[in-house]
């Protein structure tokens, strides 16, 4: 089955905030984290890239949901920049990586960074099983679709947009639509948890299931962010982040129930309008589009 949050608050509020220092590594839970223009400080700074400079993302390479990235922001004790680790391996600490950026990008999308040192290849390298990746750092970000930014409007080694949100009411919903097909076909419910998402932000509370859709601005906190378009679902969410086993859930129930344009639906993606720090419990504020 679907797993919901445990409890529901009253009001709406930020239930929880999510980081992925490295994109595609393993989800580090935050308590607050600060918003800058680009996203959130620590949120897809770094990324896999191949021998071309694209990004390697989990879709392709599952045992990057092995991989645990940290850094000031996930776990402030670190002496330097990134922490990585992995089952079976020791750890490494990564310097930021110097001299001239080059051209990356991010499903074909440019951006600019900087390839980190040979120690950190041969590592990410063993890791990861694959020869000829390497890790590298965004030190220019790249600008938005003008379809629904506005200039200046930018961010790192996220797929689209530099703030990606999820409702836990909308997954409460996704879990009685998945069972009630699983009761259909004669099967046990499929085990989707919020993880499968991997949204920055999940707020809660006294919210209908998918209300989100209508919503043109949300202040979290003192901090204020542009709603600007739904997030499309891939195979990637088909996937448990932990077994790395892949399964036909979330995917054939949005289809069924939350599919147009050709793709399936769940989440919002956001634009920083002001900045600042957000945390765990912040009061949500949401205005209707229009």
């Amino acid at each position: 089955m679907v797993t919901p949050s445990s409890t529901k608050p009253s009001r709406p509020q930020l239930r929880s905030i999510r980081l992925h220092p490295v994109k595609s590594t393993a989800i580090r839970p935050v308590a607050s984290a600060v918003l800058e223009p680009w996203g959130l400080a620590g949120d897809r700074r770094w990324m896999v890239v191949d021998a071309t400079g694209e990004c390697v993302t989990a879709r392709e390479l599952p045992a990057l949901f092995t991989l645990s990235a940290d850094t000031p922001e996930t776990r402030s004790e670190l002496p330097g920049p990134l922490r990585l680790s992995a089952p079976g391996h020791p750890s490494i600490d990564v310097a930021l990586p110097v001299g001239e950026p080059i051209d990356l990008s991010v499903h074909g999308r440019g951006l600019g960074g900087i390839l980190a040192d040979a120690e950190s290849t041969h590592w990410v390298r063993s890791v990861l099983g694959r020869p000829d990746v390497r890790l590298a750092y965004a030190v220019r970000p790249r600008p938005l679709n003008p379809a629904y930014a506005e200039p200046g409007d930018a961010t790192a080694c996220a797929d689209a947009y530099p703030v990606t949100l999820a409702s836990a009411a909308s997954l409460r919903q996704l879990a009685e639509w998945i069972a009630t097909g699983a009761r259909g076909r004669g099967e046990e419910p499929a085990d989707v948890t919020m993880d499968r998402f991997r949204p920055n932000l999940v707020i809660d509370g006294d919210l209908e299931p998918f209300a989100e859709d209508g919503w043109s601005h949300i202040t979290i906190g003192a901090v204020t962010l542009r709603v600007v378009k739904g997030i499309e679902r891939c195979a990637m969410t088909l996937r448990d982040p932990q077994t790395l086993q892949s399964q036909a859930e979330p995917i054939r129930t949005l289809a069924r129930h939350r599919k147009w344009e050709g793709a399936t639906w769940f989440g919002r993606q956001l634009i920083p309008d002001t900045l600042g720090t957000i945390r765990v419990g912040d009061p949500v504020t949401t205005w209707p589009g229009g």
